[in-house]
């Protein structure tokens, strides 16, 4: 049994810099690195979409270096790697508040979006300026917008209104250095998927120890509905 559609919490990416005497940012970069590898290893084992957490809506709390860096990587990677992702069939979509991104990005974001908009080989989504509850908070501002009777608002209708429309819930959320929480992220969507905590730091994580993830869902009896009696 494999999981249709992951989502990555890719945690630890400063702890993999600190223990090797580097600055934060390289961590980030060797992050960023991580997820070609990722999404190849996904996409060998029959997994075609991914939802990645890069940048939460609490993270601008980091120092303002830090933050600038990350929107500049965020900038160059999203430029860098589009042509490949949709010669690859791969849609892209970002999920998140994106007033506050630099412009540059925004554009690019955009600009990726709608060249992919067609594309379905596979999805990835990235979480930037995300936060569930945000996504929750403007799902019901764009159902009272448009009209809608929230008072007989229901599940379905609310789902079509999140950022992550259209497309499954997940099945399994990963998470890696070793944290045991959710950290805000899909939490709607996320309400009946698996959690596997891997130790591995996330520019360390690779396709043995996504393999491990599969291994460990597919052992995994699912319920859906409450718990376990």
């Amino acid at each position: 049994m494999l999981p249709r559609h992951i989502g990555i919490i890719m945690d630890g990416n400063g702890r993999w810099a600190r223990q090797r005497g580097l600055q934060r940012t390289d961590g980030h970069r060797a992050g960023i690195q991580t997820i070609r590898k990722v999404m190849q290893a996904a996409d060998r084992a029959g997994v075609h979409h991914l939802t990645l957490y890069a940048f939460s809506t609490e993270n601008w709390s980091r120092p303002a270096e830090e933050v600038g860096a990350l929107m500049g990587l965020f900038e160059e990677t999203l430029a860098k790697e589009v042509d490949e992702l949709d010669a690859s069939g791969v849609q892209i979509r970002v999920i998140g508040r994106r007033g506050p991104l630099t412009t540059g990005l925004r554009r690019l974001i955009d600009a990726a979006e709608a060249r992919t908009r067609g594309n379905r080989t596979g999805m990835l989504c990235v979480a930037i300026n995300y936060g569930g509850r945000a996504e929750i908070v403007d799902a019901v501002r764009s159902l009272a917008q448009g009209g809608a009777d929230l008072a007989r608002v229901d599940e379905a209708e609310l789902a079509g209104a999140l950022y992550t429309a259209g497309l499954p819930d997940p099945d399994l959320i990963i998470r890696t250095a070793g944290e045991h929480r959710m950290s805000n992220f899909l939490i709607w969507q996320a309400a009946y998927a698996e959690l596997h905590v891997s130790p591995t730091l996330w520019p360390d994580f690779g396709e043995r120890e996504l393999e491990l993830a599969l291994q460990d869902f597919a052992a995994r009896q699912r319920r859906f509905g409450g718990v376990a009696g």
